[in-house]
């Protein structure tokens, strides 16, 4: 029987993985690790100060509580930050910075104004959360964009190791894994002589670590969107999430407005800009245009064709046309982030920073990020065990950002048989993340599966929990689900040869991701039509980190 075949095949390619390793992603950027989680040698020159982070509270792991990300008595302290920084030295007015904020986004529109700067020749910091396998990803820094080196990182760490302890203590140990890292990530920004550093803030904005960055050194603050995620903690409303993020723009600095958003959403942070005196550039504005012409792809992997049209007459007088762009990011989302990044460029070269529209046009096409609608080559799904499979990985984890992956996914293969893998926390929306993947009709099984989320499992989202809300948006969406595991598929397979992996959405339940892509693989195989199939593995980017790592 075929899942016979699929469970053997599994663990022979277990084996082989961990011989093999094929690690090209990962190693591209710096970052060594192989599917048994062995760290190399390099980062374990990492281990005094990652054990360091993990005595301190990290509410990656434990979630983050009510009310934190508000101006209110529950709010983090961003007073703690600016002790600390102060007792380092306050590297972050040594540069200048760009500060992006946004519910979605942010680190897509951070990644394009980086190899925008990058592309003009300008030595860049940038600072982003989360990382796929290494610390080192969320600080890039140079003119290459590569991930710090565990060397500089450790050498700065025993530098100013006791300025840490003290503040610990001082703090009476509220110092937080995330404080301590965006100081070092400041710190080294400043080591490393850098122009310009784009940072991207944390949760909401006003109470963030990173938004202790004056006026004076602020060169943009950028907001992406504004949609429903970590609401408890940013207030409980849209509204309020939109007064959080509207906390980084300083007085006299100018704001760009990514979106679209609601109207009474842009007026909040429209009127926050006119109270702070800071000018507005919109990627949104009526008059500009951003489409998307058509897909390609070089050597298996897509792009969209796309244009960029902005004319932004009001406080600046700025224009660029930007024909058949190259993105390798995809997605109507991903083409606003662009547009966005756009802005933000325009916005600097209006300050007297020398960016050429060809500066501009490179780094948006050379932007790609690990685990945003990322395609694996042929080479990296035959090391996977999948020869032949065409496999996403998009960390898509809200309901907003599901829309985005399903749409892109109708854009981009339009016609093909879908399999999905989906692990993800368990304080996000399940169902409504659901019932987004399920309006696109050509899905042929979904697996849900479990990863530990930031090294724990505290935060992760049982298969009984996600299992439950699945049923209940496919039972809102009349879509019809087969047997809940391998072995009932089996018996199925046996009674109707078949058939029914093209009647029906096949869910399974399974505790390894590796293991479901495989089966994935074979039920799309087994469908015998020449209709494309695809694996998409999504719903958090820890489960995006468990692909790569295997690689």
């Amino acid at each position: 029987m075929i899942f016979s075949r699929i469970v053997g095949s599994f663990h022979r390619h277990h084996k082989s993985l961990i011989a093999t390793g094929g690690r090209k992603y990962l190693n591209g950027l710096g970052i060594k690790c192989n599917f048994s989680g062995v760290i190399s040698e390099e980062e374990s020159e990492l281990k005094e100060f990652n054990d360091y982070l993990n005595n301190l509270k990290n509410h990656e792991k434990s979630g983050v509580p009510k009310g934190a990300g508000t101006d209110s008595d529950d709010g983090f302290d961003l007073g703690r930050m600016k002790r600390l920084m102060q007792s380092l030295g306050n590297p972050q007015s040594k540069y200048k910075v760009i500060h992006v904020a946004g519910t979605k986004g942010k680190g897509s529109t951070a990644a394009f104004v980086s190899n925008i700067l990058r592309a003009e020749g300008y030595s860049v910091g940038c600072y982003t959360s989360p990382h796929i396998k290494t610390i080192r990803e969320r600080i890039t820094v140079g003119k290459l964009g590569n991930p710090v080196s565990a060397k500089a990182v450790n050498s700065l760490f025993q530098r100013i190791k006791v300025v840490l302890d003290q503040a610990v203590q001082l703090e009476h140990g509220h110092l937080s894994h995330f404080e301590v890292l965006t100081a070092v990530a400041f710190n080294l920004f400043a080591e490393e002589n850098v122009h310009i550093a784009v940072i991207e803030a944390g949760l909401g904005g006003a109470r963030d670590a990173t938004n202790i960055i004056s006026s004076s050194d602020l060169a943009a603050s950028v907001i992406t969107t504004i949609s429903e995620e970590h609401l408890a903690a940013l207030g409980g409303s849209l509204e309020s999430i939109a007064v959080a993020k509207s906390g980084i723009i300083k007085h006299g600095c100018p704001v760009v407005l990514g979106g679209p958003y609601l109207p009474h959403i842009e007026l909040i942070l429209r009127n926050k800009a006119s109270s702070m005196c800071s000018p507005v550039i919109s990627a949104s504005d009526f008059g500009n245009k951003s489409i998307i012409k058509g897909f390609s792809n070089v050597s298996g992997i897509p792009f969209q064709l796309s244009d960029i049209i902005l004319d932004i007459v009001k406080d600046f007088q700025l224009s660029i046309e930007l024909c058949d762009v190259k993105l390798r990011l995809l997605g109507l989302h991903q083409l606003q982030n662009a547009a966005t990044a756009t802005c933000a460029a325009l916005c600097l070269r209006h300050q007297g920073w020398r960016i050429s529209d060809e500066s501009i046009r490179t780094g948006l096409e050379s932007t790609q990020l690990l685990g945003r609608s990322q395609f694996l080559t042929s080479v990296e799904a035959e090391s996977l065990g999948l020869p032949g499979a065409t496999i996403l990985l998009d960390g898509a984890h809200t309901k907003e950002s599901a829309k985005a992956l399903a749409d892109m996914i109708q854009l981009t293969y339009p016609d093909a048989k879908l399999v999905f893998v989906v692990a993800m926390a368990s304080d996000k929306d399940h169902q409504a993340f659901a019932r987004e993947l399920l309006a696109v009709k050509q899905v042929n099984a979904i697996f849900l599966t479990e990863v530990s989320i930031a090294g724990d499992q505290f935060r992760t989202a049982s298969l009984s929990l996600l299992r439950d809300r699945w049923i209940q948006a496919s039972n809102e969406l009349g879509v019809t689900f087969s047997k809940y595991g391998v072995e009932e598929y089996n018996e199925l397979l046996k009674k109707q040869s078949g058939q029914s992996a093209d009647q029906t959405t096949l869910l399974f339940s399974s505790h390894q991701v590796l293991e479901s892509m495989r089966i994935g693989g074979k039920i799309l195989e087994s469908n015998g039509t020449d209709r494309p199939g695809l694996i998409v593995v999504t719903g958090s980017l820890h489960a995006v980190s468990s692909v790569l790592c295997a690689i």
